[in-house]
């Protein structure tokens, strides 16, 4: 089982901020990919519509969002943690 992290970004996220907190999101997320708890993390095509992330544990997720400086500083409205079965199938 793996572990969704689901950001939906505040109404009036200053994105000039986000902008400038992103090499603190980046070496954090770092972190956790180095530990192998981060498989998968980005922002969604437009980034009003927030991002996700995939983790191998649920404490890693809920650990990571908690200290995540795009958290932290309100740009983050709301995040939620979703089981995940993951299924991999044969290419086609």
């Amino acid at each position: 089982m793996k572990y969704v992290l689901r950001y939906d970004m505040a109404p009036d996220v200053d994105f000039e901020r986000i902008v400038e907190l992103a090499p603190a999101h980046r070496a954090r997320w770092a972190t956790f990919r180095d530990e192998g708890t981060l498989l998968l993390i980005g922002p969604f095509a437009d980034p009003r519509d927030g991002a996700l992330a995939v983790f191998t544990t649920r404490e890693a997720a809920e650990a990571f969002a908690a200290g995540d400086p795009f958290v932290v500083c309100g740009g983050v409205g709301h995040w939620t943690v979703t089981p995940w079965n993951e299924v991999l199938l044969d290419p086609i």
